[in-house]
């Protein structure tokens, strides 16, 4: 099958060489020339333009967008909405917001143009393992892209679901994230607690070695911690600075709108805010506080 793929990032790039090992013909267009390039190394057919892109494309196309989640994909759909014919389809693979992703979908069903909101997950690990893919949109447009969704899971029956209508793909994965942000949050506390209890010398990357077999807190993310301890037991390389996607967020903002409560997603979400402080104006006040009304000692700020 063909497909054009817009955005050659690290994700991007990884699911057109999974496509075109699959048997699956790649043309690829990147704002960066090189990487353009590069992929025609592996057999990709290159793209100077997206409307080179789409000429080079056999009706009905298929246009997968892994570009970053915002006005870079909201350009790029708009400008595909303009220049796409009627039975085309639009695949946006990045983490869009899923209400964006329904508004996108009725737009381009306004022109008779296919949309499929997926979730991707994987990671740079997706090329070897495969894409847990979390599809929205309507049975055609699934069933029209099935042989490249197939291609890019880890196997044509294993992690893919078409999960619902358009923006159902872009939910699913949006929670994912969220619960990814509660595992990755248990985690850390729980190694910064046996790293904290000195007397006991504890060997952390053994540790993880060994609850990786038969435990049951073992787990892909499990195995990764104990991949990064054997690299670096004490983390010297690592700043405790911890971004986030947006998409915990809007796990987050989701459970106020429909009243469930979420408070471990929640509480990790705001793990990460609080990890790029440096001296938080708000430990700051409660040391302040302390003083004031205890006389109790605090220590001078240094810059």
């Amino acid at each position: 099958m063909e497909v054009g793929l817009i955005g050659l990032g690290r994700m991007g790039g990884n699911m057109a060489r999974r496509l075109i090992k699959g048997g699956h013909r790649v043309i690829a267009y990147d704002p960066a020339p090189a990487a353009v390039k590069a992929l025609a190394a592996d057999g990709g057919g290159p793209a100077a333009s997206l409307e080179e892109l789409v000429r080079l494309l056999k009706p009905p196309r298929v246009a997968w967008v892994m570009v970053p989640a915002g006005p870079a994909t909201e350009t790029t759909i708009d400008w595909l909405g303009t220049h796409l014919s009627k039975g085309d389809i639009v695949i946006d693979g990045g983490n869009s917001y899923y209400k964006d992703s329904m508004r996108r979908a009725k737009q381009l069903a306004g022109k008779d143009i296919g949309y499929l909101d997926v979730g991707t997950s994987g990671g740079i690990w997706g090329l070897q393992n495969g894409y847990c893919l979390m599809v929205g949109g309507t049975d055609a447009a699934f069933e029209a892209a099935r042989p490249l969704l197939e291609a890019l899971a880890p196997a044509p029956d294993r992690g893919l679901i078409h999960a619902g209508p358009s923006g159902a793909g872009h939910f699913v994965k949006m929670v994912h994230n969220g619960i990814e942000y509660g595992l990755m949050q248990a985690y850390a506390e729980g190694y910064e607690l046996m790293q904290a209890k000195r007397e006991f010398q504890l060997d952390l990357a053994a540790i993880s070695e060994a609850w990786r077999h038969g435990s049951v807190v073992r787990s892909w993310l499990l195995d990764l911690t104990a991949d990064a301890l054997k690299e670096d037991p004490t983390l010297e390389k690592t700043a405790a600075y911890v971004e986030d996607s947006g998409e915990g967020r809007w796990t987050v903002q989701e459970s106020i709108e429909l009243g469930v409560p979420l408070p471990a997603i929640s509480l990790a979400l705001q793990a990460r805010f609080r990890s790029r402080q440096e001296e938080p104006f708000g430990a700051r006040l409660l040391a302040a506080m302390r003083k004031q009304f205890g006389g109790h000692a605090v220590r001078s700020a240094t810059k």
